[in-house]
């Protein structure tokens, strides 16, 4: 089923094609009903292929870690701006994680940028995780500053699982010790443990983060 439906979603276009040569097809030989079905069916399929395109496929090669086949898939949607919102907002929201694995951070910026201003009232619980990608980017890029401000306006809109807000806190309370704000730091420090993630690479970060912790200060 899952082949098909793959099938499907990579080739609508040609699906289209071939659901109006049937209908016409159904025409000349008498059968106006069915002709009218496939043209419909061929009508779904174009408003498909431009308003949602393959990001389902997408966002399932993302999540499998095929960074190449999701490349390669997000490079067919050739008018991400008439995908309706939501899509459109993670469509930019993927290839900011994209242009970050190849370390392209401007690029990645960028996108994440235009997945914000996307808005729709179906992407509200969108906004939390796209302020914590861009406050990560702009770490990364050195902007300290901002990249604060966006992970607190992260937390304040809302980071929908546990292991990305413990992340966050993570960061939060390492730039807090950096700024020399010690007792904010172990505040911070303190929620991300409470949180107990269960991801691996979290949990690690706790555990050397709480050796940090426990010689400071304050």
């Amino acid at each position: 089923m899952m082949k098909v439906l793959r099938f499907y979603i990579l080739y609508r276009l040609y699906v289209a094609v071939a659901l109006v040569v049937g209908g016409v097809l159904s025409h000349v030989y008498g059968d106006p009903i069915l002709a009218w079905i496939l043209y419909i069916l061929a009508f779904f399929s174009i408003l498909l292929h431009f308003l949602i395109g393959p990001m389902r496929l997408v966002k399932d090669s993302v999540e499998s870690g095929n960074v190449e086949e999701a490349v390669e898939l997000i490079n067919k949607v050739k008018y991400p701006k008439l995908l309706v919102k939501p899509i459109r907002s993670a469509y930019y929201m993927l290839q900011s994680t994209l242009n970050l694995a190849t370390n392209d951070l401007s690029s990645a910026e960028n996108n994440i940028r235009k997945s914000l201003s996307t808005t729709s009232s179906l992407t509200g619980d969108m906004r939390g995780t796209n302020l914590m990608q861009l406050g990560f980017i702009q770490l990364r890029q050195g902007k300290t500053k901002e990249g604060r401000a966006n992970l607190l306006e992260a937390v304040k809109a809302g980071i929908p699982d546990k292991e990305s807000l413990a992340s966050v806190y993570l960061q939060l309370c390492s730039i807090e010790i950096q700024r020399q704000q010690n007792r904010a730091g172990k505040a911070y420090f303190k929620k991300a443990k409470d949180l107990n993630p269960k991801n691996k690479e979290v949990a690690d970060q706790i555990r050397m983060m709480e050796k940090t912790i426990s010689r400071l200060p304050g």
